[in-house]
């Protein structure tokens, strides 16, 4: 007998060990393999008449065994083995081919044997035959008959396989298994499998891999999908149980103070929606337990004022609050943005500065020396309430003097290890945490279904925002769609508004990469056609300016066909063609994270004063860069970016009194790319975009940091199908980790849980 962390040598031999091994993230232990779920099943089909058998079907026939040979083979060492079969109205001949004699299966394979056969039909020299069929020898007479129609009907597990071990090989490995383990208990609790009328834990595991029927394995998928569900729920329950024990410095709101003030010279009427959400917030700051809450809103929603009346509450409170901007464009517009908001109540110790004012400090990789020393001094000293900056703010000689709330914007942008870096820069530890975005990646969609992260939303739009609409350009079929965009985007700066164009990388000589097919450059048709360089890298894939990183978004190497795809189109050689072709009489910049932050930030003013017409840039304008008058947006090459960036992107136009129109240009064909396209074209819902996004490429490992589905902790349980069993399940978790926190009286699922956190996943839950 073996147990489940016992290793598979010792069940399936030392040879077929190995090549388990080599499936998925490495089949080692018993345990491994029999969650090594089939993919699908089949069955071996209707019995069929020998007479009536054509070429390429699979078949199953119940027939008597009529006469047997062997003869050698011709032209090498080996014998062929062919039995024919007989149901008294027509032949087959089973075939089998072997590297010596093969007396053994005459033996078993005799004249007068009936049996049950099953295979693909060919034909050898006019003859139909099975080779190599899987068989099942039977009694004749009814109870034959029965146990024929049983073995057509059978499902057979198909697995996931590689080139070392077929399905089959691994179904006998799983055969092997199954008769061997011995199980300590059931890990899913008998009063919870009762209640829900679910399969115990051993009768789950042989009916997955060997099921009776169709209903015996849906059993079996239910009770496992419920093992998932359960022990996860379990897990963050009695991470939420220990989260109550920490404490944080409460910030409770206080009349009279910056917010106060604020509040009474805000120029426009807050939504209801936003309303809520501050109240909420509020509520949450004021308790002397950590907040940690995700606020999701839709682009052009408000969070930035929602997030910067917590964070005011906090300085009046005597404490700091510092928010962390995935790019340099971004930290300074929130920098711009807020000052221009906060107006004297920015300008503690200026001329002209409130009687209760506090400074507003920014921070970044790329600032001079002199106004980075002021900025740290201002943030140490806590002459500066609010401390905006970028990845600088995580370096380790940055102190705060009392940092109570961190905001995250675009929380997407930044790993666990960042945002715990920034964390670990309040005086215990524990600052209160808010996290913005518009469309949450899979796993933070995950981390919601599973009721493990706090959620506030915001979907209704401030007054005066106006509609975006959303087309897919289809460039390869319909060129002439694409001459019409820059007439349409000639039309919009003739009414005296403006537009953006973007692409997926920024082009020029240190972005040239290894040359296309047969070591020529690679031909990419740019906007008038002509060919753009081969690309090492995306901006948008791998460098978010300033150091981002954006998870699972950005370009694909493949096409749907598996072909390598032309290079994505660049920003400087867009550009170019624009001035040079449709947009000519136009005046067109360009921006990107390889200029100088002082350029930047002249032709991010430029365009905002109206001075430029076209602005042609990578993602760098993604997030919070706001200019009322952009109304247009034409995105390059838009099948290269993921459903968030899309729909972040849109977001920069239809801010002001205008509709806006966005105009998403792929070259690529039907298929998941452009079923992705005509998603976002279809909605400005972000919320029901990330359920597309958690869809198409699954939440990643809730317990752990791999994103986009790459190493998940759930192999039957899915999401958004799943949600009700999920809320049961933590439901009954939460009762049960009230009861017993340590689990002591649940020794089975202690161990099942203690299996599933290793030591990685343990470290991240913490930091998390």
């Amino acid at each position: 007998m073996a147990k489940l962390a016992d290793p598979l040598r010792g069940v399936v031999g030392e040879k077929a060990a190995k090549r388990l091994a080599t499936l998925g993230p490495g089949l080692r232990t018993v345990g491994d393999l029999l969650s090594y779920y089939p993919r699908r099943y089949e069955t071996r089909g209707e019995l069929t008449d020998l007479a009536g058998l054509r070429d390429g079907e699979h078949v199953t026939v119940q027939a008597m065994i009529a006469s047997v040979s062997t003869r050698p083979m011709r032209n090498r060492r080996g014998s062929i083995f062919e039995a024919v079969v007989t149901d008294g109205r027509g032949q087959l001949t089973l075939t089998f081919f072997g590297k010596g004699r093969q007396d053994w299966r005459e033996r078993r394979l005799a004249p007068g044997q009936h049996g049950l056969f099953s295979g693909q039909i060919s034909s050898f020299r006019g003859k139909r035959q099975l080779s190599h069929p899987t068989y099942e020898l039977i009694e004749s007479g009814p109870a034959g008959s029965e146990r024929a129609v049983e073995f057509a009907t059978e499902l057979i597990p198909i697995y996931p396989a590689s080139k070392d071990i077929a399905s089959w090989q691994i179904a006998d490995a799983v055969r092997l298994a199954l008769a061997a383990v011995e199980l300590d208990g059931d890990p899913l609790p008998a009063e919870i499998r009762d209640r829900y009328g679910l399969y115990g834990y051993a009768r789950a595991l042989n009916a997955i891999h060997r099921p009776e029927d169709e209903q015996d394995k849906n059993r079996a998928v239910r009770r496992l999908k419920w093992d998932e569900a359960f022990m996860l729920q379990v897990v963050l329950a009695q991470r939420r149980r220990v989260s109550t024990e920490y404490v944080a410095q409460p910030r409770p709101p206080t009349g009279g103070g910056l917010l106060t003030a604020f509040d009474g010279e805000l120029p426009f009427e807050l939504t209801a929606g936003q309303r809520q959400a501050g109240d909420t917030i509020a509520a949450d700051l004021a308790r002397d337990h950590p907040m940690h809450r995700l606020l999701q809103g839709e682009v052009g929603s408000g969070k930035t004022i929602v997030a910067l009346r917590a964070m005011l509450q906090v300085v009046d409170a005597a404490g700091q609050a510092a928010l962390l901007a995935p790019t340099e464009v971004l930290a300074q517009q929130h920098h711009r943005s807020i000052s221009q908001m906060l107006g004297p109540l920015a300008m503690a110790g200026l001329l002209g500065g409130a009687e209760q004012a506090t400074r507003v400090a920014l921070l970044t990789g790329s600032q001079g020396s002199a106004a980075r020393r002021r900025a740290l001094l201002e943030a140490a000293s806590g002459e500066a309430g609010i401390v905006i900056g970028t990845h600088a703010l995580l370096e380790e000689h940055v102190q705060f003097a009392d940092l109570g709330m961190i905001v995250i914007d675009e929380q997407h942008r930044f790993g666990v290890e960042q945002r715990e870096a920034l964390r670990g820069k309040a005086a215990d530890g524990r600052p209160h945490v808010l996290v913005m975005t518009a469309t949450p990646i899979p796993r933070t969609v995950a981390m919601t279904v599973f009721g493990d992260l706090e959620v506030t939303e915001l979907r209704e739009l401030p007054a005066g925002r106006s509609p975006i609409a959303t087309h897919v350009v289809p460039a390869a079929e319909k060129p002439h769609y694409l001459d019409r965009t820059w007439e349409r985007v000639t039309e919009e700066v003739a009414h005296g508004r403006q537009a953006y164009v973007v692409c997926p990388r920024i082009g020029g000589e240190a972005d040239a990469g290894p040359a296309g097919p047969g070591g020529d450059t690679a031909p990419a048709a740019g906007p008038a056609g002509r060919s753009a360089a081969w690309p090492d890298r995306d901006d948008g894939l791998g460098i978010a300016d300033d150091g981002g990183f954006d998870f699972g978004e950005g370009e694909r190497g493949d096409d749907e066909a598996g072909l390598p795809r032309r290079a994505s189109l660049a920003v400087t050689e867009v550009a170019a063609e624009l001035q040079q072709g449709p947009l000519a009489d136009l005046t067109v910049a360009v921006l990107h994270g390889r200029l100088p932050p002082d350029e930047k930030d002249k032709v991010m003013l430029a365009f905002a004063d109206g001075q430029i017409d076209v602005l042609v840039t990578t993602t760098v304008v993604e997030v919070g860069v706001d200019v009322p008058n952009a109304t247009m947006m034409v995105i390059m090459d838009a099948d290269r970016f993921g459903v968030s960036q899309l729909h972040q992107l849109r977001g920069r136009v239809g801010r002001g009194g205008q509709p806006g129109l966005c105009l998403l240009v792929t070259e690529a064909p039907a298929g998941q790319a452009r079923e992705r396209l005509d998603a976002v074209a279809a909605t400005q819902d972000g919320f029901a975009l990330s359920r597309l996004d958690l869809e198409q490429r699954r939440e990643g490992d809730v317990l752990g940091a791999a994103q986009a589905g790459r190493r998940s902790s759930l192999k039957l349980l899915t999401l958004l199908r799943d949600e009700e069993l999920i809320g049961e399940a933590r439901q009954e978790a939460e009762e049960l980790v009230g009861a017993d926190p340590s689990l002591a009286g649940q020794p089975a699922l202690a161990a099942a849980i203690t299996a599933l956190l290793d030591a990685e996943r343990a470290e991240y839950l913490e930091k998390a």
